[in-house]
């Protein structure tokens, strides 16, 4: 009897829903007929001043690429924990922090454990939960995007784990730090993705994770750093819990180049703040420009992007006609977010290209509205 694929597969991947990562610029300039060196690309988060000038240097000169890294990750880890202020056993490195979410589901989430969520989020939170068999139990935000926090206490409290970024992705906002001492008590494990924290004003609760509490907070090269094409990103954790994940993880996820490019980042950490600091100015400007033309109502963030509504066309729509203007946005398949596109913050040039689309499409969309009333 031959192997038979079908028959063969996990149950839990038989109705699995794939995560919906963006195309690749260059593809959907093709699509559009825009030329890439046109492209305004605000669609993905990333950073649009790239790496630091350390990290281009140390990338430009010559390394072991014909050598496996070190797979306990010493010299990352101990520059990860001065840092932060943490022991370096503490700290565990992978690629992206996606790695360090699939490990800790890996590790400690079992087949028709209950996952907490708190909806618009994230989605490889929900991908990695149905790829390992867990339950996925949705605590949307309110209206204004804020947790329902009794409502997250009490769905963590018969919950394996809470996955909750802060900032949130897309919406922008922060975990209330009352919020966290709650879901700390509930009995779950509490995983806390600060992707986006370097462009806040809460602090890490990097601290609080290495002290032994029943926390993770999972950090990124991506966004900070504009490592994101070379997948870098950590976890601080409690002693214990990160001593398993070094155990059961694969022995070179942090690849050569991209362990040289993250330690040469961490010395320019002045620089990548500032830039962060730029970023966020540039950010507050956007939103009151983008408020001005009357018909976008930006919310409030404390990331490196703005989740819009929209009063005019939907985000499909929109993000269609800013395409065909070389401007490119992200759009979800979320039903609360089908008037909504995400932005990403770029540079002052970038925020000038999409404001000038907004204006020129915000008549085409008019139009639409009156032809179908």
């Amino acid at each position: 009897m031959r192997f038979d694929h079908d028959a063969s597969l996990r149950p839990a991947l038989r109705a699995l829903r794939g995560y919906e990562p963006i195309a690749p610029p260059e593809v959907v300039a093709m699509r559009y007929g825009v030329p890439p060196e046109r492209i305004v690309k605000l669609d993905g988060n990333e950073n649009p001043y790239g790496p630091s000038p350390r990290a281009l240097a140390a990338l430009a000169a010559p390394y072991a690429a014909h050598r496996y890294p070190d797979p306990d990750q010493r010299r990352l880890r101990e520059a990860l924990a001065a840092r932060h202020g943490v022991p370096a056993e503490c700290i565990v490195a992978g690629a992206g922090s996606d790695e360090l979410i699939d490990l800790l589901f890996r590790t400690y989430v079992l087949p028709r454990d209950r996952v907490v969520i708190a909806s618009p989020t994230f989605g490889m939170y929900a991908f990695d939960a149905e790829l390992h068999g867990a339950e996925v139990v949705d605590v949307p935000l309110r209206d204004d995007w804020t947790p329902d926090g009794d409502a997250l206490v009490a769905a963590a409290a018969a919950a394996r784990a809470v996955f909750i970024p802060s900032p949130n992705n897309p919406t922008g906002g922060t975990l209330p730090p009352a919020l966290v001492g709650r879901l700390l008590d509930s009995g779950a494990l509490l995983v806390v993705d600060e992707a986006y924290i370097e462009f806040a004003h809460a602090p890490s609760l990097a601290e609080r994770a290495a002290a032994g509490e029943p926390l993770v907070v999972l950090r990124t090269f991506s966004k900070w750093a504009g490592l994101a094409g070379l997948r870098v990103g950590y976890g601080v954790l409690p002693a214990p819990m990160a001593r398993v994940l070094m155990q059961v993880k694969q022995p070179y996820g942090v690849n050569v180049a991209a362990e040289i490019a993250a330690l040469a980042s961490l010395e320019d950490s002045a620089l990548l703040d500032e830039r962060a600091c730029v970023l966020t100015g540039e950010r507050d400007r956007l939103a009151a420009q983008l408020a001005a033309l009357g018909w976008l109502q930006p919310a409030p963030s404390e990331a490196n992007f703005l989740l819009v509504r929209l009063d005019r066309g939907d985000a499909l729509s929109v993000r269609e006609a800013l395409r065909r203007h070389g401007v490119f946005v992200r759009a979800f398949d979320h039903p609360r977010l089908r008037r909504h596109v995400r932005i990403s913050v770029g540079t002052t040039a970038d925020s000038a290209r999409l404001l000038d689309a907004l204006t020129a499409i915000a008549g085409e969309l008019a139009t639409e509205g009156e032809a179908r009333s």
